[in-house]
């Protein structure tokens, strides 16, 4: 199988060059090495990222986000980034664990669901969506995580051929990773589809018919 970006994270390194494009700075893109994901570091050279980074386990990726947290801590206390965006969620973890455990990790801050950011001394302005369309601005001081939900502008598209002078200009820089700790992970019990319920039923009719069925309906549920 190859491997293809998640969606959020497409949307955390637009953000992030976004922030390069408008304060300056630099941008670094790391990846666990699997199939495919040289294309992917390279496209985000082509995009505008500075350094690319691939980790190389010996067993693998790993496969939860408590021990994807766990192998790019070290990394990341070495690298000592002012602001780490990730995906919010990826998907085969709904609940977005990776921002937090970093956050976690590294003693920083985290905000989640971040659609636009802006860059202030020590500090960074956002923008955070909550249910029901409501979208709050809160201030962050540096350096700190974020789970970026949208991009202030969407990823922006490159062309083939930029991709190709990325591979022949850009260097990704392969770091081996000791045996992970994948521990901590949630392990799913079993997948199934669900049963289809068979005490569904459609009352047609005007209204007074609908209604008295419907009484009749609760009566004999024993409802009323």
């Amino acid at each position: 199988l190859r491997t293809i970006i998640n969606e959020f994270d497409e949307h955390a390194i637009e953000q992030a060059i976004l922030l390069k494009e408008r304060e300056g700075g630099q941008v670094t893109v790391i990846a666990f090495d699997a199939e495919g994901v040289d294309d992917i570091l390279y496209t985000a050279a082509a995009k505008g990222a500075d350094h690319l980074v691939k980790l190389v386990a010996s067993a693998g990726a790993p496969a939860n986000n408590h021990a994807l947290a766990r192998a790019l801590e070290p990394l990341l206390r070495e690298l000592q980034p002012d602001l780490i965006l990730t995906g919010v969620q990826a998907h085969n973890e709904l609940d977005g664990p990776l921002g937090p455990l970093l956050a976690e990790a590294l003693d920083m801050p985290y905000v989640g669901y971040v659609a636009g950011a802006g860059l202030t001394s020590g500090s960074i302005t956002l923008r955070k969506e909550y249910p029901g369309g409501l979208v709050a601005e809160m201030e962050m001081k540096l350096p700190g995580v974020l789970g970026i939900q949208a991009a202030e502008k969407p990823p922006r598209y490159v062309a083939v051929s930029r991709v190709r002078q990325a591979m022949q200009s850009a260097k990704i820089e392969a770091r081996p990773v000791g045996e992970v700790d994948a521990t901590g992970g949630l392990a799913p019990s079993r997948m199934f589809q669900p049963e289809p319920s068979e005490r569904a039923k459609i009352l047609d009719g005007d209204v007074e018919h609908v209604a008295e069925k419907l009484v009749e309906i609760l009566r004999d549920a024993g409802v009323m």
